[in-house]
Formats: structure tokens, C-alpha cells, sequence
């Protein structure tokens, strides 16, 4: 296909900018050289604007083919959709439940739910759970992220069309997301990961279109295309946390743009500092304001739908817990006592405050010497180990019969035992830094160790003199003389305190795990008149209380996701794609999903990346040595438009490498989409004789000369003629070799045929750990 040479009024009118133009209004010149901009756009090389468009059908057709084809089998739950289906079920529901997740794509499939008229009665507990026999409508769940799923190879077409770039680095960069088995396989099934791609996806569509109107400042597209790149950064964020990572994306640019509007000798004028304030007012509100704006906005919706008692509650403090109806938590809760017998459980780890006879080990592994005294543990079960009087602080303290209310001083007798519960100023078995718990005779706790045998009950958000009651009062028991919280941990004793827990105290007494919960009060009958249930009315909570309570409890049960997982990766292995996920298997036909992207396709954009790192270090040794081997229009567009979607890539994969949590290798999807768009750039960096010779030749003297004569410009319309049939030898050769890969990979990503043993071991090619492979 022939190539068309663009002349500087073509480029301009693709900015829409008038040829003649010299300044926009607010001082912004219409003339600002593209290397001064974080995504220089120019003019495509290749192809009129219809074929763009029929590229772009088809592309369309194809997404939603791949991702369509087969969308019905299995008619098991598969995976994580044990999550996600189970959530749209709550909110059809109504029932209030607890996700480390934002609610935004949760609600899109409750909302497809809705659509169809499904009743939330199905709650995708197991794995292999048949939809058909429990009659839930999956096809229409699993098509909401199979839409977006094919939306986002769209996206990612007119991402490279709207930069300016030709057909075949259009297709190529499309093509890597359109056949890769990872990206299919992730939208065919009831998971987030498709509403997250295709958001950061648009973010970067809309940025760039907004980009691209930066010389028409403040009108009614420039205004449309900033807030919906704040939308769009929003719905992000507001599907998974990690969509964070979009918004340091697009603040990078922004900031760049910002300091080059500062400039007092940028082209076309400096801006006064008001002008600047304004540009700098406008960002702020369209892409900060406004996205969390719509992000609370996603709460809100939340919190209205989910207004009856569920799964979520024991995430939430009982004040929290009021406002849902039929709360079975509040509706049991009794006031509690002097010389009630109760059983303590930690919120968190959900484990009884437990003791027995056996003593602390006179050395620990680590040298350090115990008080040997009898161990106070935390125990996973109901036992009468866990029970405990709770009396008052004095032996002749004549309060029996009156509540217990916060902040009262009290002491704890272990019931099998006939001690009492102390800690002191010895370090506890696993934390130096923290004091050892055990338990005393009463005549030593009402002798010489009075003191260290009293403690503080302290209510979670509890006002003075509020009654101290069983379930839903969550509270810290905090040692009176060192002020040190009762805590315990997930991580087990020796042999010798039996793999329970740890008890100690917690001199750090903000943290969360150091709350506890009355669970039941032993020693009173069931029918006694404490225990009567008058009926409650459902209370109400400013939205920003609510919000500020979830958002700590979801950050800190995400950071939690520490323990290990059979699939669970690493980081470095995502780009060379060295291990994937078993999603689902059945053993009678040999059939398997099993989450892995196009080898091919990840390998070559992972060796692009290298490619343009490479080929940026070069340019800036020949610079350094004074040689230019670009034009100025061709090394703008590498170190802007491309350095742009690398940025993308860096900002959404290096994170990861910081974080403490369990990360699997659909984390790596959004940067796999970023670098398609550098593999596109780089195609046509390679292949586009038009970057080889810039619009003016410098003379000699260093100064630039008109363009060459009309027969110069013939020739280098021929040869501009040659790149491009080499472009689309290239695409071609690309895209055949990445079809095989999808087509090779296929059965792994619909989970049909079933594949006999060494077809199996044939697509190990990493060592991938395959089911069936025996």
C-alpha cells in the first residue's frame, strides 16, 4: 500500500488546529513542538481513513468472537467466579457482605443479574458447582466481561490510531491483545480482571484525545475528553486498588505537560501565572476531584443496596452492624456482669482466650529464659478451657449484679483452673518486644501481684459508662499497670504449647488485631430474662463514617493476603510467562482451563520492551558523541508518544515488586496491554523509512533549507512505498506466528477438547504444571 507523506498543514489539521493559527486562547500557541509534550501525536503514515475504520470492524468482529466462542462450557463454577458470582448474589439480595475489592465491577454484575431477572438464591460455594442444576443465568454474567473484554481490543486499536500511527502498527498492537489466551481467558468468566484492563485501557485512550486538544484549551471537547479521563481512572480504581497504578500513569504525563506550561520561553509565549493556575485548577478538578468524587460515588451505591445483615458483618464494628436489619449479632447480645462466666474471642483470628495447666518452657529456641508459668494460649474451638469469670477489682468489692461498663478495671479467673490472668514485664515466646501472658493463684493475685492482675476493658468507639455486652461490644483488654494490649497472631506454638497461639501483650494499642468479643456468657441460663430479645430499630451512620470503617478494613485484610498459594508468582516471571493458574479440571474428559497468555505474543512485547530500552540508550550515546541518526519529528515521537506506553508498562508492573501479598499472573494484564502498544511503536519504528529523513535537511553551516526539489520528494515517496510493504511483511509474519500460539493454546483456554498425555506434555513448554500430563 503506497504511503502518504504528510505536509505541516496536514499535521496540523489532524491536531485540529487551523493551518494558520499561530496562537490558541489562554496563551497556549498553536505551534508547540512535539518533542515538548509527553505524547506527541502525528499523523498516520499508512492507510486512509476508511481503512482505519474497516481494520478496526473487523478487529471488533474478531474480539468478540474469541471472546464469545464457546462462553456456555463449563457449566461449572470455575475458579475465583466462587467470589464474584457469590457477590452479585448478595447484592441481588440485599445481604451485606465483605470484600477486599472496590465495588464498582461487583456491581456491574449484579446489575447484568438484575437484567436478566436473576433472584441472587444461588451462592457459588464450591468449585465445580453445576449452574444448570441450581438454574443461574452464567452465560449472561460471564458475557458482561467477555463485552469489555472485546471493547478493550478495540480500545487499544484507537489508542494507536488516535497517536498517529500507521495500519500495521495499529494491527500489530491490537493483535498481541486480541490472541492473547490470557486476556480471552480471563474475560470468558465471572472475574474483574476485563472491567480493570478495559478502564485503564480508556484512561489512556481519553488522555491521549484529550492530549491531543491542548491547543484549544477550555472548550467543550477539552473539558469532555479531561473529565472522562478522570472517569474512566475512576471506574480503575474503583474496580481493584491496583487501578492506582493508571492514576500515577496519567499524573506523570500531566505533571510533564504542567512543566512545560510553565515554561517562560516555551513557543508561542509564556503563560502568566494565573493562566498557569487555571490549566493547573482544571487537571486537578477533572482527574483528582472528580474521580473521587465518582469513586465515593460506587460506596454509596453499595451501602444503600447492601442494607441487611450477612456474611460481612463480623468485618464491622456493631456500631456499623446497627444500621443493617435483622442483625443476629446485636440481637443477641447481652449485658454482661460481675461474675458472669464468659468466653473471649479475638475478632480477627477468631480464636478463644484459652489456658491449661502446662507451663511455659524454662528457655525458649532463642536462649531467652520464661517465667515458666502456666500457659495462657489462643485455641481455634469451643472448650472449657475458654471460660473465664470476669470479677471486679477488689476481694471485698460488693458488686454482684451490676454491669460491667467501659473502662472499668477488672480481673479474669481461668474457671478449670482456679487462677488468674496476669502479664508482667517477662518477654512472650515469640516477641522480645512483647510481655508474656500466663495466669496466677488468687492468693498471689490479691497479695503481691495484685497490681499485674488488672486490667482495663476497653470499648471499640465506646462512650463513658456504656455497657459492656457479649458480641457486640468489640473491645481491647489492656493491662492497667503497663498499658499494654492483649493480642495474638496466626503463627503457632512449639510441640510444647501445642500449635496454639500466642498470646501477648501488645504495646502498640491502635492496631486492629488487638480487638476482642465477648461470644457467650456461660454461666447464664437460656431462658433467663437478660437474654430477651426486645426488638431493635435500624440505625443510621454518616456515609463518611461508613466509608472511612470500610477502607480500613479492607486495606488491612488485603495486606493480610500474605500466606502462600500453590499458583501464586512472582513478579519476574510475568513477563517470560514461566508459570500460569489452574482455573478448573475434570477428570472424566481431560479437559482443563488453565490460565496462561500467548508465549509468542508475551515473549515478543517483553522483547520489544528490551528492544526500545535499547534503542533509546543508543540514541543517547550517538548524541553524546554528536551524531543524530533521527529526525526531530521521528525521536519525539520515540521518546514521547512510545515512552508514553512504556511509561504505562513501568507504572503497572514494577509496583509489584514491592508488595507483600499473594500476586498470580493476572496482575501482570494491564502492563501486558501497555507493552502491546510499545510493540506496535516499535514495528513502525523499525519499519518506516519516514523516520529516517526529517522534513528539512540541515546545510552545512548548521542552519535548516527548504525542502528538497519534487524529485527528491518522489523518491522518498517510493521509498516510504517499500517501508510500508516491509511494515506489512512484518504484521504479517508477527501476527501468524501469535495466531499459532492462541490456536496451539487454545484448549488450555476454553477448556475443550480434552487432550490426552502427550498432547499435554507438547504444550509444557515451560514447564507449565499441567493437569493430565501422566
Amino acid at each position: 500500500m503506497a504511503s502518504t507523506t504528510a505536509t505541516p498543514e496536514a499535521t496540523l489539521r489532524q491536531r485540529n488546529v487551523p493551518a494558520s493559527s499561530k496562537k490558541a486562547k489562554n496563551g497556549v500557541s498553536d505551534d508547540v513542538e512535539t518533542d515538548k509534550v509527553p505524547n506527541a501525536v502525528a499523523p498516520a503514515k499508512a492507510g486512509s481513513e476508511l481503512e482505519y475504520k474497516l481494520a478496526l470492524g473487523l478487529v471488533t468482529a474478531l474480539a468478540f468472537l474469541t471472546r464469545f466462542w464457546g462462553i456456555s462450557h463449563p457449566d461449572e463454577v470455575v475458579f475465583d467466579e466462587v467470589h464474584f458470582g457469590k457477590f452479585a448474589s448478595y447484592y441481588l439480595e440485599r445481604t451485606y457482605f465483605f470484600d477486599v475489592h472496590p465495588p464498582f465491577g461487583k456491581l456491574l454484575f449484579a446489575f447484568m443479574g438484575w437484567l436478566v431477572g436473576y433472584d441472587g438464591h444461588f451462592h457459588f460455594e464450591n468449585i465445580g458447582d453445576s449452574y444448570i442444576t441450581n438454574k443461574v443465568p452464567y452465560v449472561a454474567f460471564r458475557s458482561l466481561p467477555a463485552i469489555l473484554g472485546a471493547l478493550t481490543v478495540s480500545v487499544v486499536y484507537m489508542i494507536m490510531w488516535e497517536s498517529g500511527y500507521s495500519l500495521p502498527a495499529c494491527l500489530v498492537a491490537a493483535g498481541l491483545v486480541l490472541l492473547d489466551n490470557a486476556h480471552i481467558g480471563q474475560t470468558r468468566l465471572i472475574l474483574l480482571d476485563a472491567t480493570l484492563v478495559f478502564a485503564m485501557a480508556c484512561s489512556l485512550l481519553c488522555y491521549i484525545k484529550f492530549h491531543k486538544l491542548r491547543h484549544e484549551p477550555f472548550s467543550r471537547k477539552w473539558w469532555k475528553w479531561l473529565i472522562l479521563t478522570g472517569f474512566a481512572l475512576s471506574c480503575d480504581i474503583s474496580t481493584k486498588y491496583v487501578g492506582l497504578f493508571a492514576f500515577i500513569t496519567i499524573g506523570s504525563a500531566v505533571c510533564i505537560d504542567l512543566w512545560d506550561l510553565l515554561d517562560v520561553k516555551r513557543p508561542g509565549g509564556a503563560l502568566t501565572l494565573p493562566q498557569f493556575g487555571k490549566h493547573f485548577a482544571a487537571r486537578a478538578f477533572g482527574l483528582i476531584i472528580m474521580p473521587f468524587i465518582f469513586y465515593l460515588f460506587w460506596f454509596q451505591v453499595h451501602f444503600s443496596i447492601l442494607n441487611r445483615s450477612g456474611p460481612g458483618d463480623d468485618f464491622m464494628t456493631p456500631e456499623f452492624q446497627e444500621t443493617l436489619s435483622d442483625n443476629i449479632m446485636l440481637a443477641n447480645a447481652v449485658t454482661i456482669d460481675y461474675y458472669d462466666t464468659i468466653s473471649i474471642r479475638h475478632k480477627e483470628t477468631k480464636a478463644y482466650l484459652h489456658s491449661h495447666p502446662d507451663r511455659y518452657p524454662l528457655r525458649y529456641d532463642d536462649g531467652r529464659v520464661s517465667s515458666q508459668g502456666q500457659q495462657v494460649t489462643g485455641y481455634p474451638f469451643n472448650d472449657t478451657n475458654n471460660y473465664w469469670q470476669i470479677l471486679p477489682p477488689g476481694p471485698d468489692d460488693q458488686k454482684l449484679g451490676q454491669h460491667i461498663k467501659n473502662h472499668d478495671l477488672v480481673r479474669l479467673r481461668h474457671i478449670v483452673t482456679d487462677t488468674i490472668l496476669l502479664s508482667h514485664d517477662v518477654a512472650s515466646p515469640y516477641y522480645p518486644t512483647n510481655q508474656e501472658f500466663t495466669t496466677v493463684p488468687i492468693g498471689d493475685a490479691y497479695g503481691d501481684r495484685a497490681a499485674d492482675t488488672l486490667f482495663e476493658i476497653r470499648i471499640e468507639h465506646g462512650k463513658a459508662n456504656q455497657e459492656f455486652k457479649s458480641i457486640s461490644s468489640h473491645f481491647k483488654l489492656i493491662h492497667n499497670p503497663s498499658k499494654v494490649a492483649m493480642w495474638t497472631h496466626s503463627k503457632p506454638l512449639p510441640e510444647w504449647g501445642f500449635k496454639q497461639q500466642e498470646i501477648n501483650g501488645n504495646k502498640q494499642l491502635a492496631q486492629s488485631s488487638n480487638v476482642w468479643l465477648v461470644e457467650d456468657i456461660a454461666s447464664l441460663p437460656a431462658d433467663h430474662a437478660r437474654r430477651a430479645k426486645p426488638e431493635k430499630k435500624v440505625k443510621t451512620l454518616p456515609f463518611l463514617r461508613k466509608w472511612f470503617e470500610l477502607q480500613r478494613s479492607m486495606f488491612w485484610h488485603n495486606n493480610q493476603l500474605t500466606s502462600s498459594h500453590p499458583y501464586a508468582s512472582l513478579p519476574y516471571q510475568w513477563p517470560f510467562l514461566l508459570r500460569g493458574v489452574s482455573f478448573w479440571t475434570q477428570n472424566d474428559t481431560r479437559q482443563q482451563i488453565y490460565f496462561l497468555g500467548n508465549p509468542i505474543g508475551w515473549w515478543l512485547a517483553s522483547s520489544v520492551l528490551a528492544i526500545y530500552v535499547g534503542i533509546v540508550l543508543a540514541d543517547q550515546f550517538s548524541l553524546r558523541r554528536g551524531l543524530d541518526a533521527m529526525d526531530r519529528r521521528t525521536r519525539s515521537r520515540l521518546y514521547n508518544s512510545t515512552g508514553f506506553f512504556f511509561l504505562a508498562w513501568a507504572t503497572h508492573y514494577f509496583p509489584f515488586f514491592v508488595m507483600g501479598r499473594q500476586l498470580f499472573l493476572h496482575h501482570y494484564l494491564p502492563a501486558h496491554l501497555a507493552s502491546a502498544l510499545v510493540a506496535g511503536s516499535v514495528v513502525e519504528f523499525l519499519f518506516s523509512t519516514d523516520s529516517a529523513e526529517s522534513d528539512y535537511q540541515p546545510s552545512k553551516s548548521g542552519k535548516k533549507v527548504a525542502p528538497t526539489t519534487k524529485r527528491r520528494l518522489s523518491a522518498r515517496e517510493r521509498l516510504a512505498g517499500q517501508s510500508m510493504a516491509g511494515a506489512w511483511i512484518a504484521t504479517a509474519v508477527i501476527m501468524a506466528l501469535v495466531a499459532f500460539g492462541w490456536y496451539f493454546f487454545l484448549p488450555l483456554t476454553y477448556g475443550y477438547p480434552g487432550l490426552t498425555a502427550p498432547e499435554v506434555n507438547r504444550r509444557k513448554w515451560l514447564g507449565y504444571d499441567l493437569h493430565f500430563a501422566k
